[in-house]
């Protein structure tokens, strides 16, 4: 584990002139670029074109005057803002994957995988996938692909950021949307006032949505579309409560087995006619 400044420096992804300013403008607490550029060796030409992009990425402050003064925000700001740069470059390149995600697996996936009208006798049941993004991944895909319904089990519904756009796109679509979580007496404090967050925003953003309390406590989870007691149709992800594994330890199983899929609805279908309540008023939690 990285424990050192130097260590820090290596991983805010600037270049070699950027890190020597950086450095030593931390030591030095501010000055102009003229006497930065004498300090570090990196030529007058140069310097303000880095102090510039240091300003951008939010390590430096310019102090107006003549001449203009550069001072490095506190150590712990500038790691934070790092942080902060890489979640946002981390956003803007899951939302150019999705822009074009669906034609991409559209084009290249094998013709032996796409969508057929009846399943063959030699097709596995299920598929497993690892917990996190790829979870999320298969999620988003369901919820994009559905025509008519989309049925969520899920403790407190934690990774909605992550599938929240694949949402608006299927109620967009006029795709229903029910959502069953565990009753918050069952969740640690922690879970209980992020569920209460997650349920307001939920109201607040997709208010076509259907959200129900369950008091069982819920053997597994996950996510299943267009369910059809004909065994026509269906797809989903489910995971079992394995509470003892690490979350980057486990996996979810996917299915395109419309009988399959059908099970885990009726199952879904009890709990959510028989042993589950309407949300309360989001405004009022």
């Amino acid at each position: 584990m990285p424990d050192t400044g130097e260590d820090l420096f290596s991983l805010l992804d600037l270049t070699e002139y950027e890190a020597e300013a950086l450095e030593e403008l931390l030591l030095l607490g501010r000055t102009t670029a003229p006497d930065l550029a004498e300090a570090t060796g990196i030529p007058k030409a140069r310097i303000y074109g880095v102090l510039d992009s240091l300003a951008e990425a939010g390590y430096v402050k310019i102090i107006p005057g003549r001449p203009k003064r550069y001072q490095p925000h506190d150590p712990s700001e500038i790691a934070a803002r790092a942080v902060e740069n890489q979640r946002h470059a981390y956003e803007s390149f899951r939302s150019d994957i999705e822009a074009v995600e669906e034609s991409f697996v559209e084009t290249y996936t094998p013709v032996r995988d796409r969508a057929v009208d009846e399943l063959s006798p030699t097709e596995d049941l299920f598929h497993v996938v690892d917990v996190g993004e790829p979870s999320e991944r298969e999620t988003r895909r369901l919820f994009r692909e559905a025509e008519d319904g989309v049925f969520v089990l899920t403790k407190s519904f934690g990774y909605i950021d992550a599938v929240r756009p694949a949402i608006r796109d299927a109620i967009e679509r006029s795709v229903s949307v029910d959502v069953l979580m565990l009753s918050p007496e069952h969740l640690s404090e922690t879970n209980e006032r992020r569920q209460r967050e997650i349920r307001r925003s939920i109201a607040e953003a997709f208010p076509s949505a259907s959200v129900r309390i369950s008091d069982r406590v819920l053997p597994w989870r996950g996510t299943f579309v267009d369910p059809s007691l004909e065994y026509e149709s269906g797809q989903g992800l489910l995971l079992v409560e394995q509470e003892e594994i690490p979350n980057h330890h486990r996996q979810a199983a996917v299915t395109e087995n419309p009988s399959f899929v059908a099970g885990l609805w009726q199952y879904f279908d009890l709990l959510w006619r028989h042993e589950s309540r309407p949300d309360e008023e989001p405004e009022r939690l």
